[in-house]
């Protein structure tokens, strides 16, 4: 398990607002189950795979 930065998360939430983006829209988009994205999203869970930082990682980076 890795960690989660706050800033990566506050990065997603930005995002997620600008594109008007429902955490289901955003599973679809990442490939993040709406579970795990509800819990990231609400500060509930700080420790995910590292596959999932990559999922959000690279949805950001697609949007620059």
């Amino acid at each position: 398990m890795a960690q989660i930065n706050n800033d990566l998360v506050t990065a997603v939430k930005r995002k997620r607002g600008e594109h008007n983006l429902s955490v289901i829209d955003l599973s679809r988009k990442t490939g993040v189950s709406r579970w795990t994205l509800d819990k990231i999203l609400s500060g509930e869970r700080t420790n995910v795979k590292p596959q999932t930082i990559e999922k959000l990682n690279d949805w950001l980076y697609k949007l620059i």
